[in-house]
Formats: C-alpha cells, structure tokens, sequence
C-alpha cells in the first residue's frame, strides 16, 4: 500500500493488539472496524478506481488492484492474523461429485481461499448478500464452507441484520461467514454471533439538518412527483423510490441500500424534509451504513453516482465491529500458539 501525504481522518492505531488483511476492501468499512478494535491493516485490496479515491482519501493508503494477479498476491505479508473481506457472490461450476476447492476455480472466492491456504490466517472474516445461501439452490454457498474446511477451517456462519444487531435504523440482511483454524485458536468452538441489540438510533439522527443542495430536490416538473407527494407523507420515514412508485418501509427504518442507487431512478432512497422531497445524499446514504460522516473525507474527484455506489456497496461498519469483538474473544491474542506453517 502507498502512503498518502496528507493526515487522514482514520490512521492506523499506534498500539495495535492483531493484523488484519482487507480484500474487497471498497471504501474501507472492515478496516475502520478493524482499526477501532486496535488492528493493524498490513495490506488492501481494491480494483475500482473510484473506491480507491475514497479509500486512499481517509485511511492515507492506496489499495492495491486486482486481488486475482499473482504480483498482486505477491505484496500480501507472510503472516497476519485475520483476512478480512466482502467477496462478490459468482456462480460455481458444478461438476462431478467434487465439492470444493477445485470447484472455486475461475471465482473471485478461489482468490479468498488461496490466499488462506498459503498464509494460514488465524480467522477468516467474510461477508455476502443474503442470497448467497440460497444461490444455486445453495450448491454455491456449500462449496464455499466446503473449501474452507478442506483447507483445515471450522466454520460458523449467521444472516444478520443491521437493524437488530447494529443499532443503525436501516433493514440489511447480510451473511456473514467465520472460519478459525483450530489448531491456532484453540477455543474455537466458543465463538458465537452478537446477540439483538435495541434499535435506539432514529432516522432523524442520521439526516443533515437544514436545507441541502438544492439537486437533491424534486421539483413539481419531475414526470412522477405528483406519486411522490401522494406517497411521501412521513418526515419520520425514508421512503423508496422504484422507477415509477414510491415503497414504503413498514418497520420504520430506511430501505435497504443498493449499489444502482445512484443512477436510473430504481431503487433510491428518498424522505419529506421542511424544504421539500428529496432523496437521500451521500453522507446521509454513508450514515445509515454506521460511518462517522462528520469525520469522512468524500473526495472533490468522486462523483455523488460514485459515492452512491460505494455506500450500498459498503458493509455496516458497526455490525462488523460487533462481530470482530466476537472474533477476538476467542483469538487469545495474549497467548496465541504457534502459527502454523504457511504453504
């Protein structure tokens, strides 16, 4: 990774207890997780150029690219502590009765693997869409925990949510997957999941007070606004907008973030606020992930499409610090055992 000049909002810690690796990294929401449990990121990879920007604009390093080249892998430190990463969910060829990680070959996941199965992390740390366990009716997700037991892993996996786990007022489901190497983390079988915590957070709390930009706004002219004002009644709401009609949250908290929220009109999150209707903006999009907006850096470079992307793209920082707490309760990382040889 390459050092920016400048003092980013969220350094490495001085003191730090593990390392971690960040893969996927997009625009860092494992790293400040990670960073604020007192871990050290020794690489990140990231292949969007964008991502970079944002990335590079508030950790002050620059992520490598593409994670599948070899000279790529090649900058990754011998041994670290815990891989950490979103990986993009593609489908497996199934083939023959083989089942693992043969099976990952030609995916983005088979990267995930061969990078555990050369550096032998203590924990693997990952995260997915929803979907991803009942993907090919669910082959794909059993060649994933296949694979990563085959290199030796015990794992654990759990869908949860951002609302009931994170204290942040946004329905998200995600798969999250754990794997520890028993033979270094010999209280493995202690791990569990975060348990529900209350949703104390209110969407009012995340939005930006007063009147923002005014191209936030939709206007009388819009084809649809005469649906948006019929629909977006509630101030205490955030609202969905899907192409041609308005969805409305039931439970209260603000739809799920999408990556195609920035561009089309399908899927954009939008609220009634005293100046007007308007859809959500980058910051607030970034606040209902659980980042710290008021110390964010969003670079003049990056387009709000971008941004849009990069939030619905993004992990709920706060609910992978919830599980990385989790993670460490079990490493020992006082009196960890010996690591097990690479290969």
């Amino acid at each position: 990774m390459q050092s920016d000049p400048f003092f980013p909002p969220f350094p490495q810690p001085e003191d730090h207890k593990f390392t971690f690796i960040d893969l996927f990294a997009g625009v860092g929401g494992f790293r400040l997780a990670m960073q604020n449990l007192a871990g050290r990121c020794e690489f990140s990879s990231e292949w969007n150029p964008h991502a970079q920007k944002t990335y590079t604009a508030n950790y002050g390093e620059s992520p490598e690219g593409d994670i599948t080249l070899d000279e790529t892998k090649a900058k990754i430190p011998k041994t670290f502590d815990i891989l950490c990463g979103g990986f993009p969910c593609q489908a497996f060829s199934i083939a023959g009765h083989r089942k693992g990680f043969q099976e990952t070959r030609g995916t983005l996941f088979f990267d995930v693997a061969n990078i555990a199965k050369k550096h032998r992390p203590k924990a693997l740390f990952l995260e997915n869409v929803r979907n991803l366990v009942t993907h090919d009716k669910g082959n794909t997700f059993q060649v994933i925990c296949n694979t990563l037991e085959e290199l030796g892993y015990t794992v654990f996996y759990k869908v949860l949510n951002s609302m009931t786990h994170a204290n942040v007022p946004q329905y998200r489901q995600r798969i999250f997957i754990v794997a520890l190497d028993p033979v270094q983390v010999p209280r493995y079988q202690e791990f569990r999941f975060p348990e529900e915590i209350p949703l104390t957070t209110s969407i009012q709390s995340l939005l930006e007070k007063g009147q923002v930009d005014q191209k936030y706004y939709y206007g009388p002219n819009h084809k649809y606004y005469s649906r948006m004002a019929e629909a977006v009644t509630s101030r205490d709401k955030v609202y969905q907008w899907r192409r041609v009609y308005v969805r409305e949250n039931k439970r209260s908290v603000c739809p799920t973030l999408t990556a195609n929220m920035g561009s089309g009109g399908h899927n954009v999150p939008i609220i009634k606020d005293d100046y007007g209707i308007r859809k959500l903006t980058p910051k607030e999009c970034f606040a209902f992930q659980g980042y710290p907006v008021d110390q964010m850096h969003f670079p003049k470079k990056v387009s709000n499409c971008n941004l849009y992307t990069q939030a619905g793209n993004s992990v709920t920082m706060p609910l992978i610090r919830r599980i990385g707490e989790q993670i460490l309760k079990v490493l020992d990382l006082n009196e960890m055992p010996k690591q097990r040889k690479a290969g």
